[in-house]
């Protein structure tokens, strides 16, 4: 399959759009430290989900939202190294403003502001972990997506990077795309992933499309 007819695109953002892994790894691997946990283990359980998901399984008697506050201000506070990852800008600029949506497991903050200094468009519509309930890899944020942009889930396409977040993807009836950003392609596949790409570099829209549907198309590769 080299082309998916779809209504909408819904993009994570850290790992997919924008690189901010040098970031994410030093906030939580000094979180980790301070609670006596293994860095890199941590660093691997928190990427793709809500922070207070992971705060919870790993400081089930903590008091979670002030744990999670104390993560999001070191994570606005440290942008550095986050730049847009290759071919984001270029699709975002081939898809209209109301087909495509931002669902990350960020906060709303912390997304707005790596989104500005990545130097992306702003979305016209975005879900974000202030936004559900259930955090990827549940559904619920793929839905909501596909819900603000007027279509199922099964009429979106899906492009994340993160395990958790191609499962969620894939309960939501997407297609998903996935990127080598953060995981292998056996963990990607096995997660479910239709697609397997470098990066959105490899991803074009079929400019002759118009309406409602449109594709979404994979170039060729040597």
């Amino acid at each position: 399959m080299s082309s998916i007819r779809c209504r909408g695109v819904l993009f994570d953002l850290d790992g997919v759009l924008v690189d901010s892994t040098p970031a994410v790894t030093r906030v939580w691997a000094c979180w980790a430290r301070q609670h006596g946990f293994d860095a890199d283990k941590v660093v691997r359980e928190a990427h793709g989900k809500p922070s207070i998901t992971t705060i919870r399984e790993l400081l089930p008697d903590a008091d979670h939202e002030a744990e999670s506050r104390e993560v999001e201000r070191c994570e606005i506070e440290d942008l550095e190294g986050v730049t847009p990852l290759p071919g984001a800008l270029a699709l975002l600029q081939m898809l209209p403003r109301n087909k495509w949506a931002i669902v990350t497991s960020c906060t709303r903050r912390l997304a707005e502001v790596r989104i500005g200094a990545a130097g992306l468009p702003k979305p016209k519509q975005m879900v974000t972990s202030n936004d559900i309930k259930r955090g990827k890899p549940d559904p619920e944020p793929y839905l909501r997506g596909a819900q603000l942009l007027g279509a199922a889930g099964a009429e979106c396409v899906v492009i994340e990077d993160a395990p958790a977040g191609i499962r969620a993807g894939k309960a939501a009836r997407a297609h998903v795309v996935a990127l080598r950003t953060t995981a292998g392609d056996q963990e990607l596949r096995t997660a479910g992933a239709d697609w397997i790409v470098d990066d959105c570099a490899e991803l074009i829209v079929d400019p002759a499309n118009k309406g409602e549907e449109f594709l979404l198309l994979r170039r060729r590769t040597k």
